[in-house]
């Protein structure tokens, strides 16, 4: 495909490959970890390469990176070597230019909760604090480092276990559990990008959990085929657990608003008019409709 640009990534400089994977590989969650010299000495500082990957035990991973630069590493990563605790605390938007601020490379021994403005408030079970603004913390024992290589941006993996969780009880919903359009949450993208998890940027999709959807592949094939239709919304329609039967599509056939389409003699134009009646039915999320209205051509 002439429309494709293949890289092989020895074949570019390590900066150029960065910039490209925290370009592409995104949005990310954003961990600000709290650490602590063997001296006391506390340090803040926020990392998107970090996600959940394991709730028993429950488990979170980030990875201070080496400089590419000049290869060196972060004080995260010396802190933790001295002192395997850290407090990872969830950024929202609330907070999002001071956790920006704390990124600066203050000389060793600066406290980037000063600096950035944050609060600083006591763990329970480890000795690096947590912030106090964030709508989440967690406070982990670091159960291992893997270092990922030694050159300048190599990652260092920080496997981290959950021992004691804080919930600012703001962002509880009237369930008790967490709600995600009040956490107003943050995440990292490329260069100087960061996107913000409101309402009009969240949409539901049902995970296909309950019943086993019949598949795009058994859509017809007018359907797999169609100008009209999207890869998403052919997406939606397999996931719909069965075919329709025949009393459905009996009825469909039968509904006066569907019959002028039915009855049109064109075939091209009978398919494309019924396909733009089915989107329009996909936009009001009346799937099976719009899959009998589909399966009735």
């Amino acid at each position: 495909m002439n429309n494709i640009l293949t890289i092989d990534p020895n074949s570019i400089p390590t900066k150029d490959l960065h910039r490209l994977l925290l370009t592409a590989v995104a949005p990310r969650p954003i961990a600000l970890a709290s650490t602590i010299d063997i001296n006391g000495n506390v340090n803040l500082s926020p990392f998107s390469f970090f996600n959940v990957f394991s709730s028993n035990p429950p488990i979170l991973i980030f990875s201070p990176a080496r400089r590419i630069s000049n290869n060196t590493t972060k004080h995260s990563l010396e802190n933790l070597h001295e002192v395997k605790q850290v407090c990872i605390n969830i950024v929202n938007f609330d907070m999002v230019e001071q956790m920006s601020l704390s990124s600066t490379e203050y000389d060793k021994g600066v406290n980037e909760y000063i600096k950035s403005g944050l609060t600083s408030i006591a763990s329970e079970k480890i000795t690096p604090p947590r912030v106090a603004e964030s709508p989440v913390s967690f406070e982990c024992i670091v159960d291992q480092i893997i270092s990922l290589g030694e050159g300048g941006g190599a990652g260092n993996l920080v496997i981290c276990r959950v021992i004691n969780i804080h919930l600012n009880k703001h962002y509880l919903g009237i369930a008790g559990v967490l709600d995600t359009l009040k956490l107003d949450l943050v995440a990292r993208l490329g260069e100087n990008w960061y996107g913000r998890m409101t309402r009009d940027n969240l949409f539901e999709l049902e995970k296909p959990i309950s019943s086993k959807g019949i598949g795009v592949d058994n859509l017809p094939p007018h359907v797999k085929n169609s100008l009209v239709l999207t890869g998403n919304e052919l997406g939606r329609l397999g996931n719909c657990a069965q075919i329709p039967s025949k009393d459905e599509l009996s009825k469909i056939k039968m509904n006066h608003s569907l019959q002028k389409a039915f009855q049109m003699t064109n075939e091209k134009e009978k398919e494309l008019t019924v396909h733009i009646i089915a989107k329009q039915l996909l936009n009001n999320q009346r799937t099976e409709e719009a899959l009998a209205v589909l399966f009735s051509l």
